[in-house]
């Protein structure tokens, strides 16, 4: 497995939420970015998740309730990667396509954009 601090990893993270588009960075509402080493031990080779109510999904209801959360899991995405461009290319298209969930696009589209 590819090694790879917490921090330096982290950092792949918020550089990989750095380049998406200024315009798209200010839409985006009430979520929160994690990193975690492990995802949960019934999807193993899980790369990111999004958990919450995308905007497209928010109405008049939608107020007071905690933020989205979007997770990036480590552990996956290093024993995947054969080498670092390789983490850092997969990190960015993780982090876009569970940003993208927020927005309310699915999965289909996301494979179909090539951010499967």
């Amino acid at each position: 497995m590819l090694e790879m601090t917490r921090e330096e990893f982290e950092e792949l993270v918020a550089e990989a939420l750095d380049r998406i588009p200024p315009e798209l960075t200010r839409l985006m509402d009430n979520v929160a970015v994690f990193v975690e080493d492990e995802p949960p031990a019934d999807d193993p080779e899980l790369l990111g998740l999004y958990e919450g109510t995308p905007l497209t999904d928010r109405g008049e209801w939608y107020a007071g309730v905690l933020p989205d959360r979007i997770t990036i899991y480590r552990g996956p995405t290093l024993r995947m990667c054969e080498s670092r461009e390789d983490v850092v290319a997969e990190t960015e298209v993780t982090v876009v396509h569970e940003v993208a969930h927020h927005f309310g696009i699915d999965d289909a589209r996301l494979h179909a954009l090539g951010y499967g």
